[in-house]
């Protein structure tokens, strides 16, 4: 291409006269054409990424935190309850021992012993939350009780707790053991 040649092609006319469309180069023009981010902007970008990463994280921590403190209390509760079931065959023997009955001097004293530990054993179980319940005379509920035998009983109502075997015993809200009963049949 000579330079007359350039010129014209420079000034947008082929060296023939006709007009050319203007040559694009495709790769600077694209570039220069387009915003190219500063550093500025690049630093902010990576800025309010780790920030963000800092919230999700943060919020992911404090879940954990949560769950593992529920975790705790759980497994503290369950501790308590089955220390608590351990506890109420004693309880009920006790009962037992003091529905025997008392013969002689010495024997009055073994149940006045026997009648102090059982007190102490309650008061134990109520500063826990650990309130018992008696059925005798209620309405059979298996959400409450655990019926053990059945009887014919024609002057009862039919579901009606006839005898408890043990007592039932809730802690707070919850049945932490029903009562085992025995259940009349009309």
């Amino acid at each position: 291409m000579t330079d007359d040649m350039r010129e014209h092609d420079k000034a947008g006319a082929s060296p023939d006269g006709a007009p050319t469309a203007p040559t694009v180069n495709s790769d600077q023009d694209a570039v220069a054409g387009s915003e190219t981010p500063t550093r500025e902007q690049t630093l902010e970008q990576e800025r309010d990424q780790y920030y963000d990463l800092l919230l999700r994280k943060s919020a992911e921590f404090d879940n954990y935190r949560r769950r593992v403190e529920r975790e705790r209390r759980e497994q503290a509760d369950r501790t308590v309850i089955n220390l608590l079931l351990e506890m109420l065959p004693i309880v009920d023997d006790l009962e037992r021992a003091l529905r025997a009955e008392a013969i002689g001097e010495q024997a009055e004293a073994y149940r006045m012993g026997v009648d102090l530990i059982y007190r102490q054993m309650l008061e134990l179980l109520k500063r826990r939350g650990v309130t018992p319940f008696d059925a005798l005379g209620q309405d059979f509920d298996p959400n409450l009780h655990q019926a053990v035998v059945s009887e014919d009983a024609p002057d009862r109502r039919d579901g009606e707790v006839v005898d408890q075997f043990s007592r039932g015993y809730m802690i707070g809200e919850r049945l932490l053991r029903p009562a085992m009963v025995k259940v009349a049949r009309a």
